[in-house]
């Protein structure tokens, strides 16, 4: 909703800003998106590496 009110108030300031900001979304959206998967890929593999680490100190833990 705050995106929408920021978009509607620069469109009220400078509209041909405000278009081209809705028409490069998209297209900003799409060039992020592998960015996105791969910090999805590294954030699952750091997690498994600190289950590695920690799984010693949950094992005694539970003795």
């Amino acid at each position: 909703m705050i995106k929408f009110l920021l978009w509607c108030i620069l469109f009220v300031l400078c509209w041909p800003l405000a278009l081209l900001a809705l028409i490069l979304y998209p297209l900003v959206w799409l060039v992020l998106l592998p960015f996105r998967v791969v910090g999805i890929a590294v954030g699952g593999v750091l997690e498994l590496v600190s289950g590695i680490i920690f799984l010693p100190a949950r094992l005694l833990r539970e003795v």
